[in-house]
């Protein structure tokens, strides 16, 4: 990914779940107390890239890792929830992943980073396989016919990873028809 990747940008910024382990002075209003020190097992919500630094990074300095604690723990934001990957493993193209989260796919490769979950893994795996699959059958057919009513609502339920392959795959199968209609002639 670029630096200047905006989708990477979005998804770092995307909320994410936490609880401090400890009392934060002066933190107060990030649970509507600007008066009060943030209290410990506080939930919060953090943006992705500053709530994966705190969970990563230890309050001691020792050299015993038993010692040392992160400042707060980091849970599955709500695209990721239980809820949702039980509807992907029933039917993967019935979930509009874009109600979750506008980049799926990049935040839950950020999440399956920092948690070990096989089941999630395996059961994204198959979703993007599978909606990849529709996406291009979607792409071939868009334009060849008038029904723009329902490729546009099949379109917003896509996510951008899922958009970007949309894209690619319609200009693909435009410049192949191109391509044989100039070998025709």
């Amino acid at each position: 990914m670029s630096y200047y990747d905006l989708d990477a940008i979005l998804t770092d910024a995307e909320k994410v779940p936490c609880k401090f382990e400890l009392d934060v002075p002066d933190l107060g209003y990030l649970d509507n107390n600007p008066s009060q020190a943030l209290k410990a097992q506080t939930p919060v919500s953090l943006p992705l890239w500053l709530a994966e630094l705190l969970a990563l990074s230890s309050r001691t300095q020792s050299s015993n890792p038993e010692d040392s604690a992160p400042f707060l723990t980091l849970e599955m934001p709500k695209a990721l929830s239980n809820e949702v990957v039980s509807a992907l493993k029933a039917d993967p193209r019935a979930v509009a992943l874009r109600d979750q989260t506008h980049n799926m796919y990049g935040l839950a490769a950020r999440m399956l980073d920092l948690f070990e979950e096989p089941e999630m893994c395996a059961v994204l795996r198959r979703t993007f396989v599978t909606r990849a699959a529709e996406t291009a059958l979607h792409a071939r057919k868009a334009g060849a016919t008038d029904d723009v009513v329902r490729g546009e609502g099949f379109l917003s339920g896509l996510e951008e990873w899922e958009r970007s392959l949309f894209r690619r795959a319609h200009d693909g199968n435009k410049a192949c028809k191109e391509w044989m209609d100039g070998v025709k002639k």
